[in-house]
């Protein structure tokens, strides 16, 4: 009886650190992120999530050439999930009333960040990869320790460039877009 609790013991640990360790290796210097998305020594990988939503954008007119218009963004929403099948959804993304980025959880805990960094995505049809600094966090779930967010693995979402003209001029759109969103912290 004894030995059949270690072994499962045994197992269940090495099974957890298998687990916990996956998402450390593939990001870095070695996974080809760009170096300025990078955060800084000491922070740890607390949360890895999967958005899927869209980007908004409105059609306004170009402040310097009024004869031309453009594609703005307006904000993100999205629902974000445990696993990149969209299926366990495990919070929302969302701007502040401020217009900051906000990652809220079921569980109560937000972060909302400010943007550092930026790097155009392998594909030039996706949204750029980004790093963001916390800015507040709330609650009490894993997103309170939040010090650095990472977009990454973008597909979609990039404004049309097309489309703006005077006839669009105030209209909204929305673009498809999924992400990871990668939290870290403090290591304590």
């Amino acid at each position: 009886m004894t030995c059949l609790f270690l072994k499962r013991l045994t197992f269940i640990f090495i099974t957890a650190i298998v687990l916990f360790q996956t998402p450390l290796v593939s990001y870095g210097q070695q996974s080809g992120l760009p170096s300025n998305l990078e955060v800084p020594g000491g922070a740890k990988l607390i949360l890895r999530v999967y958005a899927k939503g869209v980007q908004i954008y409105t059609c306004v007119q170009v402040p310097t050439d009024t004869a031309r218009y453009a594609w703005v963004f307006v904000e993100p929403r999205a629902s974000l999930y445990s696993k990149d099948n969209y299926r366990q959804q495990t919070g929302k993304h969302y701007y502040s009333t401020d217009n900051y980025p906000v990652w809220e959880s079921t569980d109560g805990s937000k972060v909302v960040g400010a943007k550092l960094q930026q790097a155009a995505a392998p594909d030039s049809a996706d949204i750029p990869w980004i790093l963001l600094k916390a800015t507040s966090t709330e609650g009490f779930g894993p997103l309170r320790s939040t010090t650095f967010i990472q977009r990454v693995n973008t597909k979609g979402g990039k404004a049309p460039s097309t489309g703006a003209d005077r006839i669009h001029k105030g209209q909204f759109i929305r673009v498809a877009y999924t992400a990871e969103y990668v939290f870290y912290g403090n290591a304590q």
